[in-house]
């Protein structure tokens, strides 16, 4: 395993050195011509090796009062290191380039209105916009977030940017099938322009300046936006402080994925009637729906704030109780998991006076908070977290708005406002930083949450339950438990989650289902996203040779196959449908997600018999049903475990989910299934006392491998499974020479005094309690199977298994029958219609010399099977009655060693027949 290990740590690495060189060759220059407006014909790299295009490109694209143009228009004039231009609609301005920017490309292109009348700019983006390549611009109707990715010959996905780079364009040309170049513009504020937040209105004599950077990457598109946006920082920061990242004690909140904050007057906080807490109530609710909220926050300020002095801090100090009581609160919160945080109003400036530090740090000492609520900021300070650092370590600052590349050094966590009502599928901020911590908020009283719940899943990113306005829906509780489902992978996942080595929007075989692919060196989680309402049942994405791992889907918990396309690997995906009216609405789309995992695991089931083995990881985790905080599984330590499944869960039948954690983190999962009506072995072995030499009557069977493959001759109630050919190891055992006969049970009746309980049919072939003259070495028949248990277990001995049984007949070769490949009806009783003694045929033996194996009597075997409405147990051999009348008759006569017969067990009288025995078995030192 250790190698495999290794393998994907190579892989990893090699992954992660593609990434790091996306921006190893950059480019020096974008060589411009003015023979066609300004437009760029070559690059040349820093190695000053000149690359000419395949097709001249615009430097840029832009809209003017909404109607799109290019520089390919412009009247342009160069001199030096600018050039100046005239575009239609009354637009001039000028390109300046800096010479010595490093690493790539950068020019300032400023437009100006030489006109009488106000203009509107909008979507600048480098290299045009055109269906043939890459780029991202705002398009469509107004919404708060309105960019949008293009990507050729597929529809547009709308995406989330960081606050200050709402108006941002991008550009992506492929240079060649080695290197690209991708550019971004991003807008200059300037006071003379009205900026909003996705155009700029240019009153008369006014101008606006957007600068563009451009860089080379090698590889797929995707890495051009990585390095503009996790290693450029989109141009905001030179480089990354990643201090507060590498602190250990505020690695935890990245890997929470649900927050809710509470008002100090909301019910499920305090009840106001009954003057009572009821925390824990909520808390406990939260547990069983979704497995627990991970942060809670309590909100005892706005909208209170102003009605007199009291100041924040002064809010929190007059809950009932006071903060003594709020401690208790937030150590209940701590022992059920659940981190404790409190908001601050950087605003409240006209209460009471209290240094605002000084004020946080007494309440987060006084009530062991673990986090603060920035209220209004994006950003925190280093005097903030000072202060809070001042009391305990690991105290996170939390940022209202979601922190902009230049304000992340400073905070680990945020949010997704919910003013943007319906999120975009994709969150970009998550790409710039993959560990900063991001939760979409959802208000509890707005409309269903599935659809946010979806996007936040897809994106890798957790859900914030915002419970402030008043409202809870009577749908909630179903859409917890969808919260549950998504947040139990993240989870479990989130490794994957905070990887840097992720990739949005893989390419598919059908638009309007979205993947992103997240890569860590153990494993590969892909999240996906439909806006499909028929759902989606096929082929998907092309993923590389799986010959070291397999595949999971982890929504359906399913092991899946992939299906081989053009010699090309692509993974089969399972996605719900839902309701064409819901499209648009906070309903839409739904979610798979397809786990590419190590082989750890080692699983076998064996009828009822769940054999686990692992050597990797803490613990083993097994499920009757499907994964969820509604459910419960058992754990077990790694290694060896062999699990009784009727023993452990019950009568269940169906889906059973094996997992391995290392602590919270999913390693590896299988699956098994146990088909509704399949019998289940529920039959254990006692050994017997063991025996150091052959014991009288009994032959020595040795150890050996058995490869069996067994077929019955009705399956109107399933048989055990032994269609394909299995192998057991068979230990070292003793087994009678012949069946039990009406002697060796005569003396047993004699020394033991054995009356059952049930009667009924019990010896009926013998008169008046005594065996019929010259019947004494005629196999015993009239016996249930506790009378023969009860007879093994005064001779010391037991039933034995089938697989024994079958091993004892056949030996180490699959045989038809014991003595070899084809029937011979002189070694057997066939066509006599009556019993004979057991060893009238002593040219049926078979290879271990056991004998009357088939043909005189059924013999009944240790396995005892459950289907969850019958019980019976399996019997061998045959018999000598062979009823031919009707082929719904049980089939008798001799049985070949392949085929195997159930009797289903009803009650000791109703058991008891006339062509059934048994013979024992003895376990050796």
């Amino acid at each position: 395993m250790k190698k495999y290990t290794i393998l994907f740590f190579l892989i990893f690495f090699c992954n992660t050195l593609l990434t790091s060189i996306c921006s190893a060759s950059s480019i020096k220059e974008l060589q411009l011509v003015t023979d066609r407006g300004l437009a760029v014909k070559s690059v040349i790299t820093e190695e000053r090796k000149t690359i000419a295009l395949d097709q001249i490109l615009p430097l840029f694209s832009v809209d003017i009062n909404d109607s799109e143009t290019s520089s390919f228009t412009a009247i342009t004039t160069a001199r030096k290191n600018k050039y100046n231009f005239k575009l239609p609609d009354g637009i001039t301005g000028v390109v300046r380039i800096e010479k010595k920017y490093k690493p790539g490309w950068k020019a300032i292109i400023r437009f100006e209105n030489s006109t009488q009348d106000t203009i509107k700019i909008a979507n600048v983006v480098p290299f045009g916009k055109t269906d043939e390549r890459i780029y991202l611009t705002a398009s469509g109707p107004w919404s708060l977030a309105r960019t949008k990715i293009f990507r050729p010959g597929l529809g547009p996905v709308g995406v989330i940017l960081p606050d200050n780079a709402w108006e941002m364009g991008y550009g992506d040309v492929p240079i060649n099938t080695e290197m690209s170049i991708c550019a971004i513009a991003r807008r200059i504020k300037n006071k003379s322009a009205i900026c909003r937040r996705y155009w700029t209105l240019l009153p008369p004599g006014s101008n606006i300046e957007y600068t563009v950077y451009a860089d080379s990457y090698h590889g797929t598109w995707q890495n051009g936006l990585r390095m503009m946006f996790q290693q450029r920082y989109l141009y905001d920061l030179k480089e990354f402080d990643d201090h507060l990242f590498q602190r250990k004690d505020l690695q935890w909140i990245r890997h929470k994925y649900i927050v809710t904050h509470q008002f100090a007057w909301d019910h499920e906080f305090y009840d106001f009637k009954k003057g009572e807490f009821q925390v824990e109530k909520f808390l406990t609710k939260g547990k069983r729906l979704f497995g627990g909220y991970d942060v809670f926050g309590i909100w005892p300020t706005w909208p209170r704030l102003g009605v007199d002095q009291r100041n924040q801090w002064d809010l929190y100090r007059d809950i009932p109780g006071g903060l003594e009581q709020l401690r208790e609160v937030s150590n209940y919160a701590h022992q059920q998991g659940t981190k404790f945080f409190i908001a601050y109003n950087p605003w409240d400036k006209s209460t009471r006076p209290e240094d605002p530090y000084q004020g946080m740090a007494r309440i987060i000492k006084a009530i062991n908070a673990d986090g603060v609520v920035l209220d209004c900021h994006g950003s925190s300070s280093k005097k903030l977290q000072a202060a809070a650092d001042g009391v305990k370590p690991g105290v996170i600052m939390y940022s209202e708005g979601m922190a902009v590349p230049k304000d992340m050094p400073g905070i680990v966590a945020g949010r997704v406002h919910d003013a943007i009502y319906m999120p975009p599928p994709i969150n970009l901020n998550k790409f710039i930083k993959p560990d900063f911590a991001i939760f979409r908020v959802c208000q509890l009283s707005d409309s269903h949450l599935e659809r946010e719940i979806s996007i936040s899943f897809f994106n890798g990113i957790g859900t914030e339950l915002h419970m402030f306005r008043p409202g809870r829906r009577s749908s909630l509780n179903e859409e917890y438990r969808y919260l549950g489902q998504t947040t139990m992978i993240l989870r479990e996942n989130s490794s994957a989650f905070l990887s840097k080595d992720w990739t949005l929007l893989i390419p598919t075989l059908q638009d309007s289902i979205w993947v992103n692919k997240w890569q860590t060196p153990n494993k590969t989680i892909y999240t996906i996203f439909s806006l499909m309402p028929a759902g989606y049942k096929g082929s998907l994405f092309e993923v590389e040779s799986t010959m070291n791992t397999h595949l999971v889907d982890l929504w359906h918990h399913t092991e899946i196959v992939p299906d081989t396309i053009d010699n090309r690997l692509y993974l089969p995906v399972a996605v719900d449908a839902f309701n064409q009216s819901w499209l648009g609405t906070r309903q839409e789309g739904n979610v798979d997600c397809i786990a590419e995992l190590p082989n750890i695991l080692n699983v076998q089931l064996h009828g009822d018999s769940l054999q686990i083995q692992s050597n990797q990881g803490t613990k083993i985790v097994v499920w009757a049903g499907m994964p969820s905080y509604q459910n419960e599984a058992k754990e077990f330590s790694i290694g060896s475990q062999i699990l009784i499944l009727k023993e452990v869960f019950g009568r269940y039948q169906g889906k059973f989910v094996i997992q391995l954690f290392e602590e919270t983190e999913l390693l590896d999962e299988r699956i098994v299934v146990i088909e509704p009506g399949t019998p289940r072995l529920i039959s254990q072995v006692q050994r017997t006392p063991s025996a150091s030499s052959v014991p009288s009557g009994m032959v020595e069977i040795p150890s050996g491998k058995l490869t069996v493959k067994l077929s019955s001759n009705d399956q109107f109630i399933p048989y055990p499974d032994f269609a394909e050919p299995k192998t057991f190891c068979i230990n070292k055992f003793y087994i009678d020479k012949y069946p039990v006969t009406n002697l060796q049970f005569k003396q047993f009746l004699d020394a033991a005094n054995y009356v059952p309980e049930d009667s009924v049919h019990f010896l009926r072939h013998w008169l008046n309690g005594k065996i019929p003259e010259g019947k004494e070495n005629y196999p015993v028949i009239y016996v249930s199977l506790q009378d023969a248990k009860a007879y093994a277990e005064w001779s010391g001995k037991r039933l034995p298994t089938e697989m024994e049984w079958q091993y004892a007949a056949q030996g180490i070769e699959s045989r038809q029958w014991p003595w070899g490949a084809e029937f011979d009806s002189t070694r057997c009783n066939v066509g006599l219609n009556k019993l004979t003694p057991v060893d009238a045929y002593p040219t049926g033996a078979s290879p271990f010399e056991v004998m009357d194996l088939v043909g005189n009597i059924w013999q009944l075997t240790n396995d005892v099977y459950d289907n969850d409405s019958h019980y019976f147990v399996v019997i061998r051999g045959g018999s000598y009655y062979h009823p031919t009348s009707s082929w719904w008759y049980v089939k008798g006569g001799p049985q070949p060693l392949d085929k195997h017969q159930m009797l289903l067990l009803v009650a000791p009288g109703f058991d008891r027949n006339a062509t059934v025995g048994f013979r024992c078995v003895k376990d050796v030192e």
